[in-house]
């Protein structure tokens, strides 16, 4: 990643500015501390991976601004790529990725921030950890690699030789073992429960011949009785066929009976009615002249119905006009009303206005002692205003002389509690640098014997590997002995053959065969006897050595902890080395600060204070008599608000004057028109012809009631003279009714006789013929019982059958699934091995083991020119674990990325190195692991940056650290350092100098 161009919005220190790195090499970025010299550099990791050293995200916001953006143009792979990020206030971010082309920048940018994140990742192949732990040394995490753990440490190397993909095919391979196992384990089950299922086919085989000879006895006897039972159903169908004629005979002789009954109970009927009929006829003149009286009745009633309804409406229509004549008049009554109410209400205002007016002498002595109130309250108002700015600024004064003297006693305290501490510390400086002179003997003692330990541990391995090796030289000899023991065995029969070419053998070379395997047998069986003696020693030697190991561990138990107390005796020792020239500057400020506070602090503000004080007696301004002032003023306040009441009382009086004749004009108008209405309105004559004509029409309500009752008495001669009329037509045809009934009721008493004879002569051929009703059905059970046996033997033979069928396929499954376990096992090993080789411990390890040597070289070859041949290290990937509780104290190898620092003292541990040395390592480690990434075709950083390294060395170790970076110069596109030294920017030609300002940080760039 080349960088191109930076664009900044309101990032940081930052408000707008612009940096081009086209022509920049190796350049410096320079500026004082706080300048926003970094904050270029975190723009660049934000804008990509959107991480900076701000705790929260809208932190990197410049003060006051609302949004930020960073536009970052980089060269990467051949290819020119833009990233934009902006934030606002409160929001979450936007990131758009964009590619140059011929025609412009195309976006890249995914559905989503993190798919953008992703895809600018996949393009750099580089994330945020990975970049600041080996490209880019950020200011105050320069070490940060060094303090990683081991293990961490290991991730962070893997990761940059993208040996994250073997993690992928090691779960994939994990999947797939897995899954092959349980398959195969599924596959062993069900060829077990088959086995158990095919052992089953002989017995299922012999089990249905039996059924076969069963099921073809029982179906010849089931022939045979349904022969016989059809002979027995041919004469029972007979005698069915006369019983069912029986039934329909008796049937039809039972329905002539009822209808002989049914014909004589209706000519009963029917003569019965006829005499009714013949009583009504006789009735016909006394019902005739009663309809003729009810006719009359009616009519007479009908002339009183209409009398009745213009009666009702007429009535009807004067209420409703008498109705709206009482609403006019109440309407002008209430006119009338309100102008009495308006006329009382005006005068009750008169006498009102009156008593106001009678007070205004009153008033006008009153309005003149507000006047002079007013102008006695405005004379204090002035003044008040001239003394408040006075006041308000003398507050001020006295707020700023308290708080000054009260930074002088805190000062004055703080510097009294840190000058005791001081003392305190000072009489314990002697101590602390004789603890860490035995401090360090004792280290440099255990460091020795770490040494010392370290090569037990490596002789101890070498000893256990000749012990594997003597091991599998003992298996061989073994193997040898067994075979030349054979020869001789077969040897021992005269007539044997040649145990090579398989040739019979005469006497003499018989001979030399046997003498020959015997010598061949014997020097085997010395040799073998010697690797066994040799492995005694070499198991008496490793018991020495782990003897030796498990001592020179106790003695090495307190190491860690004197390295620390090391350490912090050191932290302490540098604190206390100024202190005496700290407790001379102390003193000197404690003698001015109590000087100070006798009174001699801030002598300006003091005068002033006094002149305020002066001036505001000379104003003589009181605040009780102001107050006073404003309620005198209260007080006669009320004579204002009468005033402005009399002026309204006089106006609205002469109002009052002019609107009463008015009204009591209308009040003599509204009684004329009550008596108007009430006797000469088109209403009240509608009324009185109303009244007219009820009186003409002559109803009378006692005579219609009466009229009513008698036509309500006279209609049952209506009732009777229409039963006269129908008996006059139902009299003929009941007579021919009467008629036709005779003749059916004889011709069905001729038809009853005939079905008798014929019922007679069925039931004699039924008496001659036997019934086989028993017989049938004790054949047709015995059929039945048998027909279930046959079913049953029918549905087990089939099931017989299904199950052979199931077996020769199981027998057919069973083959394949053999077939399939042991590929599945096959599949299982297979991948067992694969995720081993693709695991931490496989390829991994092989590619780490294989960079390490060329990282360590490297890092040495840089480390020797910047400390002059002094420091050394070394990466130890594997080391012997602790053994726990056990007796043994050789635990296995585990692997680890241990940095071991040497220097003309011994190997010591990182903490140990001074602020110069550490960084000059980290220094060289992250050079070299740079430059190792550079060469390898993954990740090609051609970027390096170094953030605030030149702040803990010496001018020699400055010099040899630019030496450094022009050393590697050639490797890199792009090295970018910063510092804030003055005299080292002169060393570099390209500078980029960051000044901080009103309006934010500004860049210039000289070349």
């Amino acid at each position: 990643m080349i960088p191109v161009q930076l664009i900044l919005k309101n990032f940081l220190s930052y408000r707008d500015a612009t940096l081009d790195f086209s022509g920049l090499h190796t350049a410096c970025i320079c500026g004082s501390n706080g300048a926003g010299k970094s904050s270029l550099l975190e723009a660049i990791t934000w804008s990509i991976w959107g991480q900076s050293r701000a705790t929260f995200e809208d932190d990197v916001i410049y003060s006051g601004a609302k949004e930020v953006r960073v536009d970052f143009t980089f060269y990467n792979n051949q290819q020119t790529y833009r990233v934009i990020r902006t934030r606002a206030q409160g929001a979450t971010s936007i990131l758009e990725f964009q590619i140059e082309t011929p025609a412009g920048f195309r976006p890249l940018t995914g559905k989503g921030m993190r798919a953008t994140q992703d895809v600018i990742i996949q393009h750099i192949k580089l994330d945020y950890e990975t970049f600041i732990n080996s490209a880019y040394l950020r200011q105050g995490r320069a070490d940060e690699f060094m303090l990683k753990r081991p293990t961490e440490r290991k991730e962070i190397l893997a990761e940059l030789l993208k040996l994250n993909q073997y993690d992928v095919l090691e779960e994939r391979a994990k999947d797939n073992s897995k899954l092959y196992k349980g398959r195969a384990e599924e596959l062993e089950r069900s060829l077990d429960n088959i086995k158990v299922q095919l052992e089953q086919r002989e017995t299922t085989k012999a089990q249905r011949v039996a059924l076969e000879s069963q099921l073809n006895s029982l179906q010849q006897q089931q022939a045979f009785d349904n022969s016989q039972l059809q002979s027995l159903q041919v004469v029972q169908h007979q005698r069915q066929s006369w019983e069912q004629q029986l039934n329909f005979v008796w049937q039809q002789y039972q329905n002539l009976s009822q209808d002989c009954d049914r014909l004589h109970q209706e000519q009963l009927a029917v003569k019965s009615q006829l005499a009714d009929l013949e009583v009504i006829l006789n009735q016909a003149a006394e019902i005739t002249a009663g309809y003729a009286q009810y006719q009359t009745l009616q009519s007479e009633e009908e002339a009183f119905a209409v009398k009745f309804e213009q009666h009702t409406r007429a009535t009807s229509f004067r209420q409703q006009q008498q109705q709206q004549l009482n609403k006019q008049v109440q309407a002008i009554e209430l006119k009338f009303q309100q102008a009495q109410a308006q006329l009382e209400a005006l005068e009750q205002q008169e006498q009102e206005i009156q008593q106001t007016l009678t007070k205004s002498l009153e008033v006008e002595t009153a309005s003149a002692q507000l006047a002079s109130a007013r102008k006695y309250l405005n004379y204090f108002d002035q003044l008040q205003m001239q003394v408040n700015p006075l006041l308000q600024q003398r507050l001020s004064l006295q707020n700023q002389l308290d708080r000054t003297h009260a930074s002088l006693v805190a000062r004055l305290e703080q510097l009294q509690a840190t000058e005791a501490q001081l003392q305190n510390q000072h009489l314990h400086q002697p101590q602390l640098q004789q603890a860490v002179l035995d401090v360090g003997i004792q280290i440099e003692e255990l460091e020795k014997k770490r040494v010392y330990l370290q090569r037990v541990q490596e002789k101890g391995q070498e000893r256990r590997h000749f012990i594997e090796r003597l091991q599998a030289h003992q298996l061989d000899y073994e193997k040898v002995l067994r075979e030349l023991e054979q020869k001789l065995q077969i040897l021992q029969n005269p007539n044997a053959l040649c145990p090579l070419c398989e040739r019979p053998l005469d006497e003499d070379h018989w001979s030399r065969v046997i003498q020959k395997t015997q010598l061949e047998y014997e020097d085997t069986q010395g040799q073998f006897w010697v690797v066994r003696e040799q492995m005694a020693v070499s198991d008496r030697e490793i018991q020495v050595l782990r003897q030796e190991y498990r001592e020179i561990s106790q003695q090495l138990a307190g190491y860690d902890s004197l390295r620390e107390q090391r350490g912090q005796l050191a932290a302490q020792l540098q604190a206390t080395t100024d202190i005496q020239q700290q407790l001379r500057q102390i003193a000197l400020e404690r003698e001015y600060l109590e000087s100070s506070l006798q009174g001699d602090y801030a002598p300006d503000k003091q005068a002033e204070l006094h002149q305020l004080d002066q001036y505001l007696q000379q104003l003589n301004y009181n605040e009780q008599d102001h107050t006073l002032a404003r309620s005198e003023v209260e007080r006669w306040r009320w004579a204002e608000i009468k005033q402005a009441q009399i002026k309204d009382a006089t106006k609205k009086q002469a109002q009052l004057a002019a609107r009463k004749p008015e009204l009591q004009a209308s009040i003599e108008e509204f009684k004329v028109k009550i008596q108007l209405e009430q006797t000469d309105s088109d209403t009240a004559k509608q009324v009185e012809a109303l009244t007219q004509e009820i009186k003409d029409l002559n109803y009378s309500a006692e005579q219609h009631n009466k009229l009513r009752q008698a036509v309500r008495e006279s209609q049952s001669w209506q009732l009777r003279y229409q039963q006269f009329l129908s008996t006059q037509q139902q009299y003929p045809q009941l007579k021919t009714r009467l008629q036709d009934l005779a003749d059916s009721y004889k011709s069905r008493l001729a038809d009853q006789q005939k079905y008798a004879t014929q019922i007679d002569s069925t039931v004699e051929q039924l008496k001659a013929t036997a019934n086989p009703t028993d017989q049938i059905n004790a054949l047709e059970q015995q059929i039945a019982i048998r027909r279930s046996e046959l079913d049953e033997k029918i549905a087990n033979l089939g099931r017989l059958g299904q199950l052979l069928h199931q077996l020769e396929t199981l027998q057919t499954q069973y083959v394949q699934e053999q077939e399939q376990l042991k590929y599945c096992q096959q599949q299982h090993r297979i991948y067992q091995e694969l995720t081993h080789a693709f695991g931490k411990n496989g390829i991994q390890a092989l590619m780490i083991e294989n960079v390490l040597p060329q990282l360590e070289a490297e890092t040495n070859k840089l480390l020797s020119r910047l400390s002059d041949n002094q420091l050394h290290v070394q990466f130890i990937t594997r080391k012997a674990g602790r053994s726990g509780k056990s007796t043994r104290k050789y635990g296995k190898l585990i692997d680890t990325l241990d940095i071991l620092i040497a220097d003309a003292r011994g190997t010591r541990a990182y903490e140990t190195y001074s602020g110069g040395e550490a960084f000059r390592i980290n220094f060289a480690i992250r050079l070299a692991l740079a430059k190792l990434l550079a060469q390898r075709a993954g990740a090609a950083l051609q970027l390096l940056i170094v953030d605030e390294g030149f702040g803990t060395q010496d001018n020699e170790g400055c010099d040899r650290l630019i030496a450094a970076i022009n050393a590697i110069a050639s490797d890199f596109a792009c090295i970018l350092t910063v510092t804030h030294i003055p005299h080292l920017k002169e060393a570099f030609q390209a500078r980029i100098e960051v000044n901080k300002t009103q309006q934010g940080s500004q860049i210039s760039l000289s070349i």
